[in-house]
């Protein structure tokens, strides 16, 4: 499972004009918050917990940045600068951050938000491990100002720096799995002396060497690289940030209820359970797991087998294309009989403090959630919350949440309206 990610922030920004002068473009206010709050949030939230921040332009400010992220401290992200010496381009910059690169990473623009299952991409990835990269493309009416690429059968044959037709095409959207060897070679190739561009002319060489793979996803996607795209992101992110949330049960919902799960070798997918997640991801919902887990509280298992196993779902998740967003559980019973965990809580269904948690703690729409459960008091809890919720009688989880999101949900592309 990749869990780096590396983002490109070294850039001039002069389309911006002033607004630049100051501050390097990834930390303009969007908002209220610095842009890379958006990204380091939502890699955060795919499991992306080792962030490099690839620094240039006012490096001294990212370096300050990294110590102060709230999104990085909410999300368990832990991040780090690489900082250019000398301006060196973006794939120059790659150079400077060799040594951090993990075996796999992801690479994202700084001033660009493509809103897509990440886990989806680091999927087909994995099936084109050849590749140098792997680019998430968005099909765009024109583009004028974005790299084009030309994709044929998840291969992309050819990239161009700038679209030099009009109409519809694939553009880049600044989001790329990557392979830390043959990029490098790739980069090495040709002279550093000069800032060197990774869509100039390390992309067109890879295309050229049956190096490069892609996809073309519908998703919302912003660059606030121009002035009218700076102001749009100021109206439009809080809203697309505020999301819809699928919360699940676990045992019985999940993976099969053999009482008090709590090991790898007890563990059993529900059929379409991994598919359902998926399929949230790919709608652009949160994904929650709220279990009572009883069994810390009688003993039979700790606190620490409870995050062992949540961690194996994420493995197993990633090798699907999903991901679970978050994760609450309540240890507590009042009739235990570990003395730390004996006591009644407000986070143990019906009672609906885990829901309440995560409502807190992340900007869902609650009006447009959903909990999924398979006893009663899983139902309870999410009434008490203000949120609907269903139970699911047993069969095939991706085809019950189908029929339940089609009872009140239109979907349309990656949008999702109640």
């Amino acid at each position: 499972m990749i869990r780096q990610a590396l983002i490109l922030c070294g850039g001039l920004g002069t389309r911006l004009g002033p607004l630049t002068a100051a501050t390097p473009k990834p930390l303009l206010g969007v908002a209220g918050e610095p842009f890379l709050e958006v990204l380091i949030e939502e890699l955060g939230r795919h499991g992306f917990d080792r962030v490099t921040l690839l620094a240039g332009h006012l490096a001294d400010q990212v370096e300050a940045y990294a110590r102060t992220s709230k999104a990085a401290a909410r999300r368990g992200v832990r991040l780090s600068v690489s900082r250019e010496p000398q301006p060196a381009g973006t794939a120059g910059g790659l150079l400077f951050a060799a040594d951090r690169m993990e075996e796999a990473f992801l690479l994202l623009n700084g001033d660009s938000w493509f809103d897509i299952n990440l886990r989806a991409l680091t999927q087909i990835a994995d099936l084109h491990s050849s590749a140098a990269m792997t680019l998430a493309l968005r099909v765009m009416p024109e583009a004028p100002r974005y790299g084009v690429a030309t994709l044929e059968d998840e291969r992309i044959t050819a990239f161009d720096e700038r679209a030099r037709t009009g109409g519809p095409a694939n553009v880049n959207a600044g989001v790329y799995v990557c392979r830390r060897e043959p990029l490098l070679a790739a980069i090495r190739s040709f002279s550093t002396d000069a800032p060197l561009s990774l869509e100039g002319k390390v992309m067109p060489l890879l295309a050229v060497q049956g190096a490069l793979a892609g996809c073309a996803f519908d998703s919302y996607f912003i660059d606030i690289g121009v002035p009218d795209s700076f102001a749009a992101a100021q109206v439009e992110l809080p809203r697309r940030m505020t999301r819809p949330a699928l919360f699940f049960d676990r045992d019985g919902v999940l993976n099969e209820d053999l009482n008090y799960v709590a090991s790898r070798d007890r563990f059993h997918w529900i059929a379409g359970a991994r598919e359902a997640v998926r399929a949230c991801n790919d709608r652009g919902f949160l994904v929650f797991v709220v279990t009572n887990q009883a069994g810390v509280a009688h003993g039979y298992y700790g606190e620490e087998d409870v995050h062992a196993l949540h961690a194996f779902m994420q493995d197993e998740l990633a090798a699907a294309g999903a991901h679970i967003d978050d994760f609450r559980y309540c240890p507590f019973h009042p009739q235990g009989t570990v003395e730390a965990y004996c006591r009644a809580s407000d986070h143990r269904k019906p009672e609906p403090g885990m829901l309440l948690d995560l409502l807190a703690d992340w900007r869902v729409d609650r009006e447009r959630s959903l909990l999924i459960g398979d006893q009663a008091r899983d139902v309870e809890a999410a009434n008490r919350a203000g949120v609907t919720g269903q139970l699911f009688p047993g069969g095939n989880l991706a085809v019950f949440l189908d029929a339940a999101l089609s009872r009140g949900y239109s979907l349309v592309g990656s949008a999702t309206r109640w």
